[in-house]
């Protein structure tokens, strides 16, 4: 697994550092989102020296080079997601259970449309991500 998110960290032009390593290792053993506090907590055994900033500075730097995603929660605190997935996509986020989904549609083209017939506007970018409950969670009547 070392080897494998090395090599991904190789193709995002990032050094394979240890820590950036366990952080991938985690998030990739997590089926949802984990908090930098949250993995900052697991990971500080394991380092002599592994500060809270560390583990941001390295998310940030993990989700800019596109290795990880970013949930951003209605409780406007970030979380993080390990995405296997490297087409474009979006994400269906449960807020009970932390599951995050794949969506593989986009449907971003009638939105660049209405943009540019609006205000003559061009879209460079977008980010869409989706909250709610996953299917297991909205049976058995859980809350967000």
């Amino acid at each position: 697994m070392e080897q494998r998110h090395a090599a991904v960290l190789k193709a995002a032009g990032m050094k394979a550092t240890p820590k950036r390593l366990a952080i991938l290792e985690l998030l990739e053993a997590e089926s949802g989102y984990a908090s930098p506090e949250e993995l900052w907590k697991t990971l500080k055994g394991r380092f002599d020296r592994l500060g809270l900033p560390t583990v941001y500075r390295n998310l940030e730097e993990l989700s800019e080079s596109g290795v990880l995603t970013k949930v951003i929660h209605p409780n406007r605190q970030l979380y993080y997601y390990f995405c296997r997935n490297p087409e474009h996509h979006h994400h269906f986020v449960c807020l009970s259970c932390r599951k995050v989904e794949d969506i593989p549609s986009c449907g971003i083209d009638a939105l660049e449309r209405e943009v540019s017939i609006r205000n003559g506007g061009k879209v460079l970018s977008h980010i869409l991500q989706l909250n709610g409950l996953c299917g297991g969670c909205a049976k058995k009547g859980e809350k967000a």
